[in-house]
C-alpha cells in the first residue's frame, strides 16, 4: 500500500498505545499483525452512527489503514497519516488497483490526534459506520477484511512485507482472551428431574470450590443440556445472612428469595460473553464462603415428563487481577402481580424507571458513577422493541440501548461499543413494546413465557452492593384513575373491558402519567422506595456522515506539494 498526503501544523496531544491505560471509549482491542507490531484499538455508538479507531504502528514513518472487499488492494477504502518533519499529514482515500491510493474528493474521515513518540506512531480518527460516499466502505455487522501498512520513514515508497490483512467483526466483537493460569468451575443442577409443567423455575443454593484468594472472572459460558427446555439462567450472589444450601422451585417456602445481586446472565439464542480487559467479576477471596442462587427457567411446552437436566454456566477465572470489579443490574419493570397488558394491541407501551439518585441511599459508603459496557434486554414473547433511554438532570441524553427488532429467541449479550456513564442523580427509562393482536384476554406481567417483562441487565463496573433499580405503577392512583375503588372493581373493568385502539391507547396513556413506584435495593435486600414520573422518552437523532476538520485547515501550498510527490512516485 503506499500512502501520500498533505502536510499539516503539529497541534495534537498526546494518544495511549503499548502499555497506556485503557481508554473507555476504546473497548475493543486486536493485534492486526502476528509479531503484535500493529495494533487497533476501537469504540463505536451505533445509535449516532459513527466508529473511532485508535490504529498503534510501531514505526516513525507513515501508516496506512483500511477497508477491503476481498482482503487486496483493489476497491479498498483507506486513511494514510503520519507526523513528518514539517508537521502531521492526515487524508481519506481509495484504491482502485495495486498503486498509489487515489485521494477522495469527499474526506469523511475526521482526524482526532496522530502523535510519534518512543518509536511508535498512534493515529486516532473518527469516521460514519455508514457509507457517505462511493468510495467509502460500509460498516455492517458481518466481519470485515482490515489491511494495514507502513513505511520506515516517511518517504512514501512501496511497503513491501510491512503490511497484511485480518478479518474482524467490528460491531459484534467478542474478546477473547488467552491467560496462562486460567481455571473454570461449573454451577449446574445435578441430574433435575424437569416437570411436566409448561412453565417452572428451579432454584438451587451452592458454593464454589474454595478459592482462599481473590480472583477475577473474565469469562461465562453456557451448559446447555436441554436446548428445547432452558429458556434463561440467572446466577444470583447471596449475602453473608444466607448460609445453607438449598434446592427447589423458585420463589416458594423452600428457598430463600434474599439472593439478590445478578451476577451472571445467560438467555436463550445467547452463547459465551467475555468481560473487557479492565474488569473481571470477584470471586473468592474474602468471599470464599459465599452461596450462589442459580435459577434456570424451563419452558416444557409439550408438558413431556422423563427429563433429566444438569444444565448451568461454566465459570474462567484467573489470578490476574482487572482494574475493576464488574457487577450487573437488573433495571425496568419490576415482576410482581397486577400490571396487564390488554389484548389486540399492536404497539403497547410499558415503562420501567430506574433513578440512580438514590443509590446513595442503600448504599452510602459506595455510591459511584456507574461505567455501564454491556447490556441484556428481556421481554417475553409478545415483545417486540425494547429501548434504555438516559436521562440527565430532566433532559434525555442519549440512549443506552435499543432493539427495535427484538426477537425473544435471540437474546445476547450486547456489547455498547464504547464505555457509557451513568453518573449518579441519572434516570434510565426501560420502554417495551408489545404485540397482543393475537391474544384474546389480557397478558399479565409474570414469570411464564406467556406472561411479561420488561428488563434490561446492566453490566458494570467499578462493583457495587446493588441488586436491582425498578419501577411499578401506583396501583392504587392507576384504580383511581380509571374509576375503581379497589383491586376486585379494576380486575373486573379489566377483564370485560371491550379493547380497541382507541381503549388500548387510553388505558397505556393513563399508566405512564399515575405516580410510579421506584426503588433501590442492595444484596441485603434493603430497600429505599420513592415516588417518581415516567419522562418522555424522544428518538435519537442519528448524526451521520462526519468530514474531516483537517480538509479546512489545509493550506494552500499543500496542493504544490501533492503535484510534486504525485509526479515524482512510481510504484509496482
Amino acid at each position: 500500500m503506499g500512502a501520500v498526503s498533505l502536510l499539516l501544523p503539529l497541534a495534537l496531544a498526546l494518544s495511549c498505545g503499548w502499555g497506556a491505560a485503557v481508554d473507555p471509549t476504546l473497548p475493543f482491542l486486536e493485534s492486526l499483525d502476528p509479531g503484535n507490531s500493529v495494533q487497533l484499538r476501537w469504540g463505536f455508538d451505533q445509535l449516532k452512527d459513527s466508529i473511532v479507531f485508535e490504529l498503534s504502528v510501531k514505526t516513525t514513518g507513515w501508516v496506512g489503514f483500511g477497508f477491503s472487499p476481498n482482503g487486496g488492494m483493489t476497491g479498498a477504502d483507506i486513511v494514510t497519516g503520519g507526523v513528518g518533519p514539517n508537521g502531521v499529514y492526515f487524508t481519506d482515500r481509495h484504491s482502485v488497483g495495486n498503486s498509489l491510493p487515489l485521494e477522495d474528493k469527499q474526506q469523511d474521515y475526521e482526524w482526532l490526534s496522530l502523535t510519534e513518540t518512543d518509536g511508535q506512531t498512534v493515529m486516532k480518527f473518527q469516521r460514519s459506520i455508514s457509507a457517505c460516499d462511493e468510495n467509502d466502505y460500509p460498516i455492517t455487522v458481518m466481519a470485515v477484511k482490515l489491511i494495514y501498512a507502513y513505511g520506515k520513514n516517511d518517504d512514501f515508497t512501496y511497503h513491501g512485507s510491512q503490511r497484511g490483512t485480518k478479518e474482524v467483526n467490528l460491531l459484534k466483537f467478542m474478546p477473547k482472551a488467552s491467560l496462562p493460569d486460567s481455571r473454570y468451575f461449573d454451577l449446574t443442577m445435578t441430574n433435575f428431574n424437569v416437570p411436566a409443567l409448561n412453565t417452572y423455575y428451579h432454584c438451587k443454593m451452592m458454593r464454589i470450590p474454595a478459592l482462599d484468594q481473590k480472583y477475577h472472572i473474565y469469562r461465562v459460558e453456557p451448559l446447555i443440556e436441554n436446548v428445547d427446555l432452558v429458556r434463561h439462567m440467572v446466577l444470583f450472589r447471596c449475602p453473608p445472612t444466607v448460609t445453607s444450601p438449598k434446592e427447589g422451585p423458585c420463589y416458594s417456602g423452600q428457598i430463600q428469595k434474599d439472593c439478590f445481586q445478578t451476577m451472571a446472565v445467560w438467555r436463550v439464542g445467547g452463547g459465551t460473553f467475555e468481560l473487557p480487559e479492565v474488569a473481571g467479576i470477584p470471586v473468592g477471596g474474602k468471599e470464599m464462603n459465599v452461596l450462589y442462587r442459580l435459577e434456570i427457567h424451563y419452558n416444557n411446552r409439550n408438558k413431556a415428563s422423563g427429563h433429566v437436566d444438569n444444565s448451568g454456566l461454566r465459570f474462567f477465572y484467573t489470578a490476574q487481577l482487572r482494574q475493576y470489579d464488574a457487577a450487573v443490574l437488573r433495571t425496568g419493570l419490576e415482576v410482581a402481580p397486577g400490571y396487564a397488558i390488554p389484548p389486540n394491541a399492536t404497539d403497547f407501551l410499558a415503562y420501567g424507571l430506574c433513578d440512580t439518585s438514590f443509590i446513595q441511599q442503600v448504599i452510602p459508603e459506595r455510591a459511584q458513577d456507574l461505567q455501564v459496557f454491556s447490556v441484556i434486554l428481556h421481554t417475553h414473547l409478545a415483545g417486540r422493541k425494547v429501548r434504555v433511554g438516559h436521562f440527565r438532570k430532566g433532559i434525555q441524553i442519549d440512549f443506552l440501548l435499543k432493539d427495535d427488532n427484538y426477537n425473544f429467541e435471540f437474546h445476547q449479550i450486547t456489547n455498547l461499543g464504547k464505555t457509557k456513564t451513568v453518573q449518579l442523580g441519572d434516570k434510565l427509562l426501560v420502554q417495551c413494546t408489545y404485540n397482543t393482536e393475537d391474544r384474546a384476554g389480557l397478558t399479565w406481567g409474570g414469570g411464564s413465557t406467556t406472561d411479561e417483562m420488561c428488563l434490561a441487565f446492566l453490566f458494570y463496573y467499578p462493583a457495587m452492593s446493588l441488586g436491582s433499580c425498578v419501577s411499578f405503577p401506583d396501583t392504587q392512583a392507576l384504580r383511581q384513575e380509571m374509576g375503581t375503588a379497589n383491586k376486585d372493581e379494576w380486575d373486573k373493568l379489566m377483564m370485560s373491558k371491550s379493547w380497541d385502539k382507541k381503549s388500548v391507547k387510553v388505558y397505556e396513556q393513563t399508566l405512564m402519567k399515575v405516580q410510579q413506584i421506584t426503588s433501590v435495593g442492595n444484596i441485603a435486600n434493603k430497600i429505599f422506595v420513592h415516588m417518581g414520573l415516567i419522562p418522555e422518552l424522544r428518538d435519537s437523532t442519528t448524526v451521520s456522515c462526519t468530514r474531516n476538520k483537517v480538509d479546512i485547515l489545509r493550506p494552500a501550498v499543500g496542493l504544490v506539494l501533492l503535484l510534486w510527490i504525485l509526479a515524482s512516485l512510481s510504484l509496482p
